[in-house]
């Protein structure tokens, strides 16, 4: 009895931890029930610095050339498994963000695998429907702070670009720590909202967080 008061307490917590919550907390999820939650830990004009809790995700790989081909793809493949290509054949509520994870040391012209995740929901955080397609498996982010640029618009191969070396040169300008093997394009909408888009990226933190304020 002891042993199972002391499991089902261990299973709060690490569900507590979990910050997956309402989308009425974040101003940046419009369209989902659940997003994934952060403390703010600075910000400035340039960048803001966030701290989130470690959560698990449902992912698959996609090797291509360009980010737009591997995210459209791999979003298909991932739509799938919430909508009920899973073992147990359950529908899951769609969340914010989806990120994809992309490598940073990437030779001219040659292709790139990309990692595109969803975010789980509350409710399957700590329990998950098995995927029935061997290109889905499971992913958790640890426990991290994050450089966050933010933009709107369309999040394309040119516009993630465009905005992760922007994102790094103001990093690199107060000499922040950060790790420089890959970055996240992070993006809250779906292709049906044409207005007030939200999109970022995300390098993760090393050491200190810099953010000077002018």
């Amino acid at each position: 009895m002891v042993y199972f008061v002391g499991l089902v307490g261990l299973l709060l917590i690490l569900t507590a931890e979990a910050r997956v919550g309402n989308s009425s907390e974040s101003r940046f999820c419009t369209e989902s029930k659940e997003c994934l939650l952060y403390d703010l830990v600075c910000k400035n004009d340039d960048y803001e610095v966030r701290h989130y809790d470690s959560v698990k995700w449902v992912s698959t790989d996609e090797e291509c050339y360009f980010m737009d081909k591997a995210t459209y793809t791999a979003f298909r493949r991932l739509f799938k498994y919430i909508t009920g290509s899973n073992k147990a054949g359950v529908n899951i509520d769609m969340t914010a963000p989806v990120t994809v994870k992309i490598e940073e040391k990437k030779k001219m012209w040659a292709s790139s695998v990309f990692t595109i995740s969803f975010l789980l929901p509350s409710d399957y955080q700590m329990i998950h429907p098995q995927p029935t397609d061997d290109k889905v498996y499971f992913t958790e982010t640890p426990d991290m702070k994050v450089y966050v640029r933010s933009y709107g618009g369309w999040m394309m191969s040119l516009t993630s670009s465009v905005n992760s070396m922007l994102l790094k040169r103001q990093l690199d300008n107060v000499q922040a720590t950060y790790n420089k093997d890959y970055h996240y394009a992070v993006g809250y909408d779906s292709p049906m909202k044409i207005l007030n888009r939200h999109n970022e990226v995300w390098y993760m933190v090393e050491g200190e967080p810099v953010c000077p304020t002018s």
